[in-house]
């Protein structure tokens, strides 16, 4: 792999791929820290006399130019933080950007340097992620660097007992990263939406809780494959349930064997949270990746914000991995030093975890 000290930069142009997809909510950043995660590298290249032009993407636009995905936001703050002018190109190239889309080259004749920083894509086979690296002299910005060295110490020999939490809402996005960890981690626990397929394989009551069931015989063999790997797979005894999926929705605590059919379940329970946060702290090397419950409603919120304080507390490598949980850690109050090292790209973890190969840092010869 090569890196920035690698890349003779002085008075060129360096094509930087970032990943700059942050939320917002009205128009407005409502986290920053992947714009921050970029800095260093910009900063480094700047240092050396390089010229850089960013490019980034916002949301999924599929192809349409759609005005509340531009990266104008992004670009007010990015010269904010950085202390400097950023100018914004609406476009990626000139007058004759149909004809020149159509051509592999076309982003590489904006620069004579590619880095490839841009962590939270490189699970993406996109131009500016892969085909660059191959057209251009090319080396791997600091980000992505620190990214993959955090990667290998959770997939090489990890110190143990190495211990996983995870949450979000669909049990979909996780089943491959399961399936392969539960061969190589000690203990998992599992909660937000996607623990209800868990109840429904175990044949509970869910109420009218988030469930994905043409995944339910699927997930009763991770079961039996936790249990076959002697791994210790731990899901809520409690859940905090109500009517409606809303902020101000009555909140009521029951056990995950007694949900009323008339009730979801929006966050796991404080016995639950405990127990999770206990096993946590046992852990040497802890990975955690999706919100234990509907975080962004205060009345859910206390599953992950016990989750977050535990990775606080252990005693060797605890890692947020990205996304909605790096979102739910900094909404929660928690500075990004409290933990071992805070991730940019939640999709992009979970694909390296699962084993697969990932397009941008093949491209970067990682």
């Amino acid at each position: 792999m090569s890196s920035l000290a690698d890349l003779d930069v002085a008075g060129k142009r360096v094509f930087l791929r970032c990943d700059l997809n942050v939320p917002l909510k009205e128009g407005k950043i409502t986290d920053d820290g992947r714009i921050r995660a970029s800095l260093p590298t910009i900063n480094a290249l700047l240092a050396q006399g390089a010229s850089i032009v960013i490019a980034a993407h916002l949301g999924r636009p599929k192809g349409e130019a759609k005005p509340e995905l531009s990266l104008a936001p992004i670009a007010v703050r990015l010269s904010e933080l950085l202390g400097k002018p950023v100018q914004f190109a609406g476009a990626i190239t000139g007058a004759d950007v149909t004809a020149k889309a159509a051509a592999l080259g076309a982003l590489a004749e904006l620069a004579d340097i590619y880095v490839g920083d841009g962590f939270g894509a490189v699970h993406r086979k996109h131009a500016s992620v892969f085909d660059l690296a191959k057209l251009l002299p090319h080396a791997a910005g600091t980000l992505v660097a620190a990214e993959v060295e955090v990667l290998k110490q959770l997939t090489i020999d990890p110190v143990r007992p190495y211990g996983v939490v995870l949450g979000g809402s669909k049990v979909s996005d996780k089943i491959g990263v399961i399936s392969n960890l539960l061969g190589k981690v000690d203990v998992m626990a599992i909660g937000g939406g996607m623990l209800f397929t868990f109840l429904a394989a175990q044949g509970k009551e869910i109420g009218s809780s988030l469930v994905e069931r043409d995944l339910v015989d699927t997930v009763k063999g991770l079961i039996k494959q936790a249990e076959d790997s002697g791994v210790k797979l731990i899901l809520p005894t409690d859940i905090v349930v109500a009517p409606t999926f809303s902020a101000d929705a009555k909140p009521t605590l029951v056990s995950a064997d007694a949900i009323p059919a008339d009730q979801m379940g929006l966050d796991i329970g404080p016995e639950s949270a405990a127990a999770f946060a206990a096993e946590i702290k046992k852990c040497k090397t802890v990975f955690w990746n999706g919100p234990m419950g509907v975080f962004e409603f205060p009345n859910f919120a206390h599953g992950t914000k016990v989750v977050a304080q535990a990775l606080t507390e252990v005693k060797g490598i605890s890692v947020v991995g990205g996304g909605d949980s790096a979102a739910a850690v900094r909404a929660l109050g928690f500075a990004d030093s409290a933990f071992g090292y805070i991730s940019t790209g939640g999709g992009a973890s979970l694909e390296y975890l699962e084993g697969k190969e990932l397009p941008g840092l093949t491209a970067l010869d990682l």
